[in-house]
């Protein structure tokens, strides 16, 4: 069983995750509190992201498409060597996402993480967002043609 004090610092190094890496997009803390051998598992991604630089590239992604992307935790729980946070991040889609072109739309997308700890930093990560939603914010009616019709 781990302590208090234990559950509270890796909360707040997953705090520090969201807050600099993700919405200030300084990668200089990724060097710091990515492990080496990091492995994320990303929803809409075909394979698991392996090691600091691949997880760099991947903010930057995220950042190319939504430069003032913001995130803002909502609910985190520590147990263990893990930490569960429900997240809800905001941007404005300036910039190519998946192969769609900018929409200057304002995009908002709720998701959960799952960060494995070892040694001070993040060993693992399960993340999951609802890019259902996203994508119809970008795109507009485009999946109406896929709706089923009566």
């Amino acid at each position: 069983m781990s302590d208090r004090s234990t559950l509270d610092a890796n909360k707040a190094l997953i705090q520090r995750n969201f807050e600099f890496i993700w919405s200030q997009c300084n990668l200089s803390v990724a060097d710091e509190i990515i492990a080496p051998d990091y492995v994320g598992h990303i929803a809409t991604l075909p394979e698991p992201v392996r090691g600091v630089d691949a997880f760099k590239q991947v903010v930057m992604l995220y950042h190319f498409a939504a430069p003032d992307i913001r995130f803002a935790i909502q609910d985190q729980v520590a147990e263990g060597d893990k930490v569960a946070t429900r997240w809800i991040a905001h941007g404005t889609h300036r910039g190519e996402f998946m192969g769609i072109a900018p929409s200057g739309q304002t995009l908002s997308v709720t998701g959960m993480s799952f960060h494995r700890l070892e040694n001070g930093r993040i060993q693992e990560s399960w993340d999951d967002w609802d890019a259902l939603t996203v994508l119809q914010n970008m795109t507009g009616d485009v999946f109406e043609s896929l709706s089923m019709r009566i």
